[in-house]
């Protein structure tokens, strides 16, 4: 068992865990959706806490994709850090340059191999306004090279108790609602993006937008 592993139960059920459930008072449903083996989860995305709370609510261990900066920062608060983020379960992977979605989904497809879950955000960023935007279909392209299951998941309050600019996520209930699986069986990857959006869509209850999400950088 390498050191991530180590790390990862002690996060969640001793030191994060416990204040997370305090704070958040999590209601959730849905977990008996999860099948064995390996599994996608496909979340919308309303707060940077978000990668954080699915690894709480869910029992077994998700990983997710961080940005290679988080693991990178020099002197004894950048290892800190970094022993954090690969404690939740989170992956470096350098989304720079050309070649950085490939990165991606080599990186997720290696989680899926070993059968296990990996989450994502196909609106690829938190949304602006608290509506659901279009996924991309890196969901769709993941799902289709591992004939892992997808699992939609619908997260709610998080913009509450996270909103834009806040570093420090303050008290408040959250929600997350687990979907039935769905399986992409050779089907078209935009048209299976589109249905894991509209499943989120349908637990979420958020006003759907057909157009992908801006950029925080490109946002007045």
């Amino acid at each position: 068992m390498d050191a991530e592993r180590l790390i990862y139960p002690l996060m969640k059920h001793v030191v994060l865990g416990p204040a997370m459930r305090a704070a958040f008072r999590p209601q959730v449903s849905g977990l008996a959706n999860l099948p064995d083996g390996p599994v996608i989860l496909a979340a919308n995305h309303l707060a940077f806490c978000d990668s954080f709370v699915l690894p709480l609510v869910v029992p077994r261990q998700v990983f997710f994709l961080g940005k290679h900066e988080y693991f990178t920062r020099p002197g004894p608060a950048g290892r800190a850090m970094a022993a954090f983020f690969r404690g939740v379960g989170a992956i470096a992977v350098d989304r720079s340059g050309g070649h950085a979605a490939q990165a991606a989904l080599d990186a997720a497809a290696r989680v899926l191999e070993r059968g296990e879950v990996f989450a994502l955000h196909p609106e690829g960023t938190r949304s602006p306004d608290g509506r659901l935007y279009r996924g991309h279909t890196g969901v769709g392209r993941l799902a289709e090279r591992t004939g892992a299951p997808v699992v939609p998941v619908a997260l709610a309050g998080t913009d509450r108790v996270q909103p834009p600019g806040r570093r420090v996520p303050r008290p408040g209930r959250i929600g997350v609602r687990v979907g039935a699986p769905l399986e992409i069986a050779g089907r078209d990857v935009r048209e299976f993006t589109d249905e894991v959006m509209r499943a989120i869509h349908a637990m979420s209850g958020q006003e759907y937008v057909d157009e992908y999400a801006p950029r925080r950088e490109n946002r007045s």
